[in-house]
């Protein structure tokens, strides 16, 4: 079974930190591209930034570039979002996402995490 955790999110000021955390299992995740997408209140749901299976590209939005980090630890089953310079339209629910392949019957299946808030305010 698929299972995409979140952690990481909090309070924080503007101009403030904070990292999540995707942990992953029930694929082989090092052979997936991963995403994190946001969700504000009231507003539909925002792409933020996305990692190749081997980690060495990268995919950011306009509105983050600059100032968020994605990573990922295969070795860890882990995708990371590293968030700096936080301004208060970054607040959200955060979530992880991975397209899974289940073969030629089943074909891809999109997973997503239970996401976890980030609140930028001071």
């Amino acid at each position: 079974e698929v299972q995409l955790v979140e952690s990481g999110g909090g309070l924080v000021q503007p101009g403030g930190s904070l990292r999540l955390s995707c942990a992953a299992s029930g694929f082989t995740f090092g052979s997936y591209d991963m995403s994190w997408v946001r969700q504000a209140p009231g507003k539909g749901p925002e792409w933020v930034s996305a990692i190749n299976s081997g980690g060495g590209s990268t995919y950011y939005a306009d509105s983050v570039k600059g100032r968020f980090t994605i990573s990922r630890d295969n070795a860890k089953n882990t995708v990371y979002l590293q968030m700096n310079s936080l301004k208060p339209e970054d607040t959200a629910f955060y979530y992880c996402n991975a397209k899974v392949y289940h073969g030629a019957t089943m074909g891809w299946r999109d997973y997503w995490g239970q996401g976890t808030q980030v609140t930028v305010s001071s």
